[in-house]
């Protein structure tokens, strides 16, 4: 633990910036950015989670686009991050306060099937789409089109990754009951 006794900014304060957004539209931004952030967060760990219980004749593929998916979450939530901390905010860090500030439920710590997982993590995706697009319009609509752009960046990532999952999850598929005999 640290040793250090001053605290430099509290968590949920808002320092003035030098990208010059006002600082009650800052405080808007960075509320919805530690939303997106957490809702990440959330993201990562259960797309890790797949990742390290995938099983079947689809493991592989499965197993590498699982792990591609949390890089690119995480990657995701970085950014997110930076950005808040830019405006003159604190990033929710911490696990607990990042499940406080989740607008998305994780599944359980029970492992399902394959089938189950991803159409757990599309579920998940959806909801993040959703809450990134209010955050565009926000940020938008607030004058502050920088980060509006790198939320509209982080948007289109999450739907390709969404439209994947679609893909996996077809009904169709080349693994047929006697091949896995």
């Amino acid at each position: 633990m640290s040793t250090q006794k001053t605290v430099l900014q509290p968590f949920g304060t808002v320092e003035e910036n030098s990208l010059r957004l006002d600082a009650d539209k800052a405080e808007q931004v960075i509320d919805a950015l530690n939303t997106d952030l957490a809702a990440t967060y959330v993201l990562y760990h259960q797309l890790k989670k797949h990742h390290w219980n995938v099983e079947g004749a689809e493991f592989l593929e499965l197993h590498e686009y699982l792990g591609e998916a949390a890089g690119r979450a995480e990657e995701a939530a970085d950014i997110i991050a930076e950005r808040a901390q830019a405006l003159g905010g604190t990033p929710v860090a911490g696990g607990k306060a990042l499940e406080e500030h989740a607008p998305v439920e994780p599944e359980g710590e029970d492992v399902y099937d394959i089938r189950t997982s991803l159409e757990n993590d599309l579920e998940l995706y959806g909801e993040i789409i959703e809450s990134l697009r209010d955050h565009v319009a926000l940020t938008t609509n607030l004058g502050d089109h920088a980060t509006a752009q790198l939320l509209r960046e982080i948007l289109v990532e999450v739907e390709e990754d969404a439209h994947h999952l679609e893909h996996y999850l077809a009904d169709d598929t080349l693994v047929t009951e006697s091949s896995l005999r």
